[in-house]
């Protein structure tokens, strides 16, 4: 019997050593994660690609990758995750667009409704044009996580980040923002948990028929 009580302190003891080290280690993920958010910024210069990808989430990262058409950075741009009730004119008119640009260049996806769909929707786009390099363009905060699941699905396709920044978060601004440290903190968990999914794969069907990244193809996360 003490023995048993004694093996049960020492799986206890192991247990809370086990959870402790696992927080640690989270927070201070967190912390790296957030200090390389701070230090992105879009490029001064950017080499140009066969296409621009925008995912969603803020008018000020579609100004940015119509900029970056507009400049023939790309030959055409996909909008990924628009609402389904939005049409492609809606989306020029908010913009500023110019009609002919989006007449003839740019392609919207409605069915995306999260980063993974992103991804896919993408990788759709990009197989139907047979483009191999892209401009990936999000907030700076998203992108790690949306060039993990973009380059899991697309390994082959050269992809360049084009973060986007709202609110700078350099040298330690995050701290003081008690909105971007929230923001940060939830993405921060889903990256963590689009990293675990690189290790236990979920199986989703991409209807493009692009295969996933293999188990041991190292990632570059919007």
């Amino acid at each position: 019997m003490r023995r048993s009580r004694s093996g049960a302190r020492v799986a206890l003891r192991l247990a809370g050593l086990t959870a402790l080290l696992t927080i640690i280690a989270f927070l201070a993920g967190f912390g790296l994660f957030a200090d390389h958010i701070g230090h992105l910024a879009a490029p001064g210069e950017i080499e140009d690609a066969d296409g621009i990808i925008v995912l969603t989430g803020g008018q000020s990262r579609i100004d940015a990758a119509i900029g970056l058409l507009k400049a023939g950075k790309g030959k055409r741009l996909l909008i990924s995750g628009v609402n389904p009730i939005a049409r492609a004119d809606d989306l020029r008119v908010a913009t500023g667009g110019d009609k002919a640009l989006f007449e003839c260049c740019v392609d919207i996806d409605h069915a995306a409704l999260d980063t993974i769909g992103n991804a896919e929707e993408s990788a759709k786009w990009v197989t139907a044009n047979t483009y191999g390099s892209i401009i990936l363009v999000t907030n700076n905060y998203h992108m790690p996580r949306s060039l993990l699941e973009m380059r899991r699905i697309l390994p082959e396709a050269r992809v360049q980040p084009y973060p986007v920044v709202n609110t700078p978060l350099d040298d330690g601004a995050w701290l003081a923002k008690p909105d971007a440290l929230r923001v940060l903190a939830t993405e921060y968990t889903k990256y963590v948990a689009a990293l675990i999914r690189e290790v236990v794969p979920l199986r989703r069907h991409v209807a493009s028929g692009v295969p996933p990244r293999p188990k041991t193809a190292a990632a570059g996360p919007s």
